[in-house]
């Protein structure tokens, strides 16, 4: 019997040895692949937040340029002066929508704006809510800010900013493409750059200025700048 056994137990105990051998090559396996994709990771880590560093400190030399340069010019686009706002209704911060056609009767100063990637822009709109007394007196009655990211994170930046200003969502850009504010940004004409335009009681347009466009772009404009400039190109 013993000898019939044997071989048996020889081939037992050689399948046994080969499984293990196997399963100890699977691990290693399995451990690199880990290895590999934890190196990937890093890699991209890197690299994202090398882009986000260089994109901020784009950002920033802009911002203090803007800030610098007591003489920053703008352009007008068009629709611009006399001409008939185009109505819009979009998704708002405050919550539900808000229409141009709402503050009919009102002065409204529009400000297109890059969105999220660009804090000088939020920088902007705090510090006009800062100056409502010098808005005011200028015979502005609301503000709205429109920028092409979507509604949730507007809400959420317009909380985590503290910020009152309805801030409206223009994803498709429909409404910037109908006020062409798409065509001053930093970004080509995938988001709006730094335009103003104030639309009167009437809905006619007194005021216009694209500050963003190139070679010289714009992305903060000091308020008392940003005032004596509608003052001097205002048209009622």
């Amino acid at each position: 019997m013993a000898a019939d056994t044997r071989p048996a137990t020889k081939a037992g105990t050689k399948a046994a040895n080969e499984a293990t051998r196997r399963g100890k090559a699977q691990v290693l396996r399995e451990e690199e692949q880990k290895r590999q994709l934890r190196s990937r990771r890093r890699r991209v880590t890197a690299l994202v937040t090398a882009a986000v560093i260089a994109v901020t400190a784009m950002l920033y030399f802009v911002f203090r340029q803007s800030e610098q340069s007591p003489d920053t010019g703008y352009d007008v686009g068009s629709p611009g002066i006399g001409q008939s706002a185009p109505g819009f209704s979009l998704s708002s911060s405050a919550g539900g929508t808000q229409s141009l056609a709402d503050y009919k009767g009102k002065t409204v100063l529009l400000y297109f704006q890059e969105g999220l990637t660009c804090q000088p822009c939020w920088d902007q709109i705090r510090d006009l809510e800062k100056a409502a007394d010098q808005v005011k007196a200028a015979g502005i009655d609301q503000v709205l800010s429109v920028t092409t990211d979507s509604a949730d994170l507007v809400k959420r930046k317009v909380t985590d900013e503290k910020l009152t200003t309805p801030v409206l969502s223009d994803p498709d850009l429909k409404v910037s493409k109908e006020y062409n504010a798409n065509q001053y940004g930093m970004m080509g004409d995938s988001r709006d750059g730094h335009s103003f335009v104030l639309v009167g009681p009437d809905g006619k347009i007194q005021w216009r200025a694209d500050y963003g466009g190139a070679p010289n772009y714009t992305m903060y404009v000091k308020v008392d700048k940003l005032l004596a400039d509608l003052e001097a190109g205002r048209q009622t």
